[in-house]
Order: C-alpha cells, then structure tokens, then sequence
C-alpha cells in the first residue's frame, strides 16, 4: 500500500479538560470539558477510523488484526503505540502507571510508558515529576499521611520542552499546559492524589494507593533526554528518544523535507503550521491536528509547507 492512513480524532471528556482543542487546533468537540484527543489510537476505549483510501471506515484495530502487512507483519496482539493532544485546563491527578509485567498480570493490558511534548504552557505552568521518598515505606508513610508538598517533585516547564515519563514515574501534568504525548497502547492509570475534588455528582474519583505504592520507582529516576537534531537544507529532524517501546521524533518542515523510514510504520501529528506531504507523486493535505499512519508500503515521503511535527515509531520491543 503507497498511501498514508488519516484518522478521525477521538474525543475524551474529562473533569481537568478545556476547549483548547477547538481554539487552537480547530476541532469540533462536543462540549468545553473535553481534554484528550486521542489521534491514533488502536485501543477499546477510543478506536481510530481511516479517512482516506482503500480502508477508509475501517477502525484501526480492525486493521492490525486483519492486515498485518501494513505494520511488517508484526508479532504482537495489540497495535502497541497510543498518541493523543491533552488539553489540562486544570491540574490532572497525581498518578503512576504500572510496567508491562504488572499491567498484564493485575489489568489484562500492557503498562503504560509516556513521553510528553509541550504544545504550550501559561506562563508559572508546572509538572509534577518524580517524589522525594528514599525507601517505600517512606513513600507509603508520606501518601498515607497526605505530606504531598513534602513527597511531590514540581517542575516549571514551558513551551517545546520534552519530558519521558516511564513506567513507575509519578507523575502529573499541571493547569493550563497542552502536550502531545507519545505512549504504549494502555489506558491503566493508578490514581495516587486528586487534590480532593468532586465531579458533577459530588463524588470523589477512585483512588488506588497500594498498586500506586506498589509499582512506583523507588527512588525515583529522572531518565536524562539525550536530543539529536540533524540540519536538512533549512529544514530539521530532531531525535528525541529512542526506547525499547518507541522512538520519538520532531519534524520541523521549513520549505522542504523528506523522510525516509526508519521502522515497519511511522505515526505522525501535526502540531503547528499548515502544508501537504506527497507520497508516490500523490499531494495529501496537513493542518494543525492532522494525524497519520504511513503503513509498511511507504518508503519515504517528502513534507512541504511550514509544520510542526511529532513523530514515533515501534521500538524494538514493541
């Protein structure tokens, strides 16, 4: 197949969620509480369906399943990779996500390793990254005693900047910051704090302090990003990680770029800009919030316009 998959976004209510995904990127969301778009995403709570081409209404899943020649043939039961736009229009919850091993073994699907990228933040936006505990009987003490000023790592960020979040990393992201996160297909999320609010019913959300306790990193490890960008013409690649689960890539298009691939298939998301990319002599428009799938069939690709781009591909263990 010579031709990329565009997918139809998939839109998420939630409590901390916005209408940034309607201002800034020009989608028509159902309401003002929606705060992920879930552009790529094989996963059963939030499938993606193809918009162009021979497998146009198809659902992604469907897909990996039923034509494994698109992906190289691969191995594994479940499309591994999720991409989505978070709008936190309040602070998220504290949080922490298990491993593969634990993921399969306590939920029935894989871990959840992440990395984000910083669309934009409100100027004194904050992430919470990592906690202070020694030991984990430290860090239960500090959770079951609520001392979350004490426990809980803040970090400013601030536009463009780049942050992995694996597996045991307690983590949240703060008010008024909208990220591009890259991330293995799994929706487990183990509630650690929720600052104490109620939804629409008055209710509290669900904790989950042991597994939380459990599957933390202790001490905590702040994995270094070692970036890469190589020139091309006035145009740029930049490498930002190159895991076991993803590589992550940004694409930065001034003028002219061409891509050639890396891996058996490659996702993308246009963050900024607007422009087309051409496949096989074949011009297919980009906006802002456009996502795509460029299958096994695709060699290479040349993007043209002035884009902002993020990018993966499976690692090698994905």
């Amino acid at each position: 197949m010579q031709e990329p998959l565009f997918l139809k976004p998939v839109f998420q209510e939630k409590i901390w969620g916005g209408s940034r995904l309607k201002t800034v990127f020009g989608f028509d969301i159902p309401n003002d509480k929606i705060g992920e778009d879930w552009a790529i995403s094989a996963h059963p709570h939030g499938v993606s369906i193809v918009e162009n081409g021979q497998f146009k209404g198809q659902k992604l899943d469907e897909l990996w399943t039923n034509h494994k020649e698109l992906f190289g043939n691969p191995e594994g039961p479940v499309f591994p990779l999720l991409t989505k736009i978070l709008d936190a229009e309040d602070e998220l919850s504290v949080q922490v996500h298990p491993d593969d091993a634990y993921g399969l073994k306590h939920e029935g699907e894989l871990g959840k390793t992440e990395c984000w990228y910083v669309i934009d933040a409100e100027p004194g936006a904050e992430i919470i990254y990592g906690h202070h505990a020694k030991t984990r009987e430290e860090l239960a003490e500090m959770i079951h005693e609520g001392r979350w000023d004490d426990l809980l790592k803040r970090v400013p960020v601030k536009k463009g900047d780049f942050y992995y979040v694996p597996s045991g990393t307690i983590h949240a992201i703060g008010k008024g910051i909208l990220i591009l996160e890259t991330q293995q297909s799994s929706d487990t999320t183990y509630r650690v704090y929720d600052y104490d609010r109620k939804d629409d019913q008055g209710n509290t959300r669900e904790l989950h302090i042991q597994q939380s306790i459990d599957v933390t990193t202790v001490p905590a490890s702040v994995p270094a990003v070692q970036m890469k960008e190589v020139r091309k013409g006035s145009s740029s690649i930049i490498t930002y990680l190159e895991t076991e689960f993803f590589n992550v890539y940004e694409w930065k298009v001034a003028g002219k770029l061409q891509v050639k691939k890396n891996a058996p298939y490659t996702l993308m998301t246009v963050i900024k800009g607007q422009g087309h990319v051409e496949v096989d002599g074949k011009e297919y428009p980009l906006t802002k919030g456009a996502s795509c799938i460029f299958p096994d069939g695709v060699k290479e690709w040349t993007l043209f316009g002035d884009l902002d781009i993020i990018a993966s591909e499976p690692g090698e263990n994905a």
